[in-house]
């Protein structure tokens, strides 16, 4: 008996040394994770997506309710509702005010437009964020052509005036570079 009390000991005694191993690489890899500045940069996209999502609620219900409220004949959208009560009111406060169950569909159909509204916005200003990216890239594709050309019997890449490949010391021609200047 106290031999199978000994190694049931041994067994938690592994167990527990195993369990705080994993915690340590947890904690160890949770430490890398922040450090690294993924939670900073996370949390600073979180912030910046709250202030867009506020500014566009702000124009969804300064601008956009109103002119759709306009066009029907001053309905506000967000305060439509049904009432599953079955009681009738005028209001959305008024049935709220009254216990009643309501379904406030209007406030959807607001976050609707809302989600619109932030997913072209963002459409577009990735949009114009790409088209930079790549003018940024050509602009370097350029420079790199301009300055290099590539070996004709090892194809590596070498200075463009280079007479010897530095890579397999072949004799390679000498390209007559154009440059901007040239053009004009």
């Amino acid at each position: 008996m106290n031999e199978k009390i000994q190694k049931n000991k041994e067994l938690l005694k592994k167990q527990k040394e195993k369990a705080e191993k994993k915690t340590k690489k947890a904690i160890e890899d949770y430490k890398k994770f922040a450090i690294k500045g993924n939670v900073i940069d996370l949390a600073v996209g979180v912030a910046i997506g709250s202030a867009f999502t506020a500014i566009v609620n702000s124009i969804v219900s300064s601008f956009i309710n109103p002119l759709i409220s306009l066009m029907t004949k001053n309905v506000d959208i967000s305060k439509l509702f049904i009432s599953l009560s079955g009681g009738n009111y005028q209001t959305l406060d008024e049935a709220k005010a009254a216990g009643a169950i309501v379904m406030n569909y209007g406030v959807f159909i607001s976050s609707i437009i809302n989600f619109l509204l932030i997913s072209i916005v963002l459409f577009i200003v990735l949009k114009y964020i790409n088209k930079i990216k790549k003018l940024g890239e050509k602009t370097v594709e350029e420079e790199v052509k301009q300055t290099t050309k590539e070996c004709q019997y090892c194809k590596s890449t070498i200075n463009i005036d280079a007479t010897k490949c530095a890579f397999c010391t072949s004799d390679v021609e000498v390209l007559k570079t154009e440059t901007k200047n040239d053009k004009k």
